[in-house]
């Protein structure tokens, strides 16, 4: 993951996707399933940092290196300004997981992962929702956007 923000090298260009890695959708996959078995035992709820650091253990049991919170320093103008975003979590240095703690997914949420891949660097990104009813059935309780560079035909 680069270490600065620069926007104005963030203009988007079309290019050929290629697949990604085998490891990232591992990555995806480890992620998916820690979400799952978080919500399970935690149920609905709880506060989204709550629930980061369970997921950010239940990977960690799972051998995936998970970092919170993690500072995205913005260059704009040449400049880097005293002003980062926050991704909520970076698992093996290749997927972005969003947690969310509220009743849907938004188009925003979904603008703010893309946003986050195009000026990280990273090629994948998660966005989880933690807080459905627990009478949602298994494959419902807990949404998760599947990897967007895949939503998006492999763009980076």
């Amino acid at each position: 993951m680069s270490g600065h923000v620069n926007h104005e090298a963030s203009k988007t260009q079309r290019t050929t996707p290629t697949p990604l890695p085998s490891e990232t959708n591992d990555t995806a996959r480890q992620i998916v399933d820690a979400a799952y078995a978080v919500h399970s035992r935690l149920g609905s709820g709880l506060t989204e940092n709550v629930y980061e650091a369970c997921l950010v253990h239940e990977l960690a049991k799972r051998g995936c290196s998970a970092k919170r919170q993690v500072r995205l320093p913005v260059r704009y103008d040449g400049v880097t300004l005293n002003a980062a975003l926050r991704l909520d979590m970076v698992v093996d240095e290749r997927v972005v997981a969003e947690l969310k703690a509220g009743e849907s997914i938004l188009p925003l949420h979904r603008a703010q992962l893309l946003t986050y891949l195009k000026l990280s660097g990273l090629r994948s990104g998660l966005l989880v929702n933690s807080t459905l009813p627990s009478s949602v059935t298994a494959s419902g309780a807990l949404s998760c956007s599947f990897p967007v560079s895949w939503r998006l035909g492999g763009k980076k």
